[in-house]
């Protein structure tokens, strides 16, 4: 969405949460090992008030660099963002592999013309080059497009470049949802099972998902009461294995040195 653009190279900053109750770390030990929620940042640091609790399992930064060092647990999971990152790929994703990656995301919402923005032909034919090389030191996942239903975008982009890629070595479809509602969101989530199930992929992953709200104003009560209805949600969904809520930033889901009340939903 046009607003995310710009916090990639804002290096919006955060510091470590408060200790959240001891019942609460309790708990989420327990599910370290199969918990599907993941940070979407900008700065690395900033993910230790997300994961303090072991919450988190995994985390990206719209980047195939790290751009600093993760908690103890957290998987980074490296991303080709597009054609700009071409030229250092092959050194950065091998470093990515060494240090204990096993998933390589695909490019950026290229559907959209204010983002990686290529046609499906385009997209399949570098996703061959750059990613597909990989297949077997890793497991591959789609390109993550947006939610919009228009012609040549969403899933009717994702249908024809996977079309293209059939021999691309894809396990994984990913999908973003910006919207106005949990219904809206959980229609949306179905319509992208749905779509993965017929092409024969594993799972789905949400790697951006938010209120549209949260775009223009940040974090709210209204976030909260949103992330209160889906999470259980998306964790009863066997085909949704990992997502990501837009995102670990002050004024998102933290506030300075503690989480908003979103982010307590998040790491809950």
């Amino acid at each position: 969405m046009v607003s995310f653009k710009t916090l990639l190279t804002a290096g919006l900053l955060a510091s470590s949460a408060v200790a959240l109750p001891h019942a609460l770390q309790h708990r989420h030990v327990e599910k370290r090992s199969s918990s599907k929620r993941g940070a979407a940042y900008n700065d690395a640091s900033a993910v230790k008030a997300l994961s303090s609790n072991g919450s988190i399992s995994w985390a990206y930064d719209w980047n195939m660099l790290a751009m600093g060092s993760l908690p103890s647990g957290v998987e980074f999971v490296p991303m080709l963002w597009g054609s700009k990152m071409f030229g250092g790929w092959l050194t950065a994703i091998e470093t990515a592999l060494a240090s204990g990656s096993t998933y390589i995301l695909g490019f950026n919402e290229p559907d959209n013309s204010a983002q990686a923005n290529m046609s499906p032909s385009e997209a399949a034919k570098a996703y061959k080059q750059y990613i597909t090389p990989f297949s077997g030191k890793a497991k591959l996942v789609s390109p993550g497009v947006t939610n919009s239903g228009s012609p040549g975008q969403g899933l009717d982009w994702m249908n024809s470049f996977l079309e293209s890629c059939t021999d691309c070595g894809i396990s994984d479809l990913a999908v973003h949802w910006y919207g106005d509602s949990a219904d809206d969101f959980k229609t949306f989530v179905n319509q992208a099972t749905s779509f993965a199930s017929e092409k024969g992929l594993e799972s789905v992953w949400i790697t951006e998902f938010a209120l549209n709200s949260d775009i223009s104003g940040g974090s709210s009560s209204q976030s909260a009461q949103f992330l209160s209805e889906v999470l259980p949600w998306l964790d009863s969904q066997s085909m949704v294995s990992r997502y990501a809520y837009f995102m670990c930033a002050d004024n998102y889901l933290l506030s300075g040195n503690g989480l908003t009340s979103a982010g307590q939903i998040y790491t809950s």
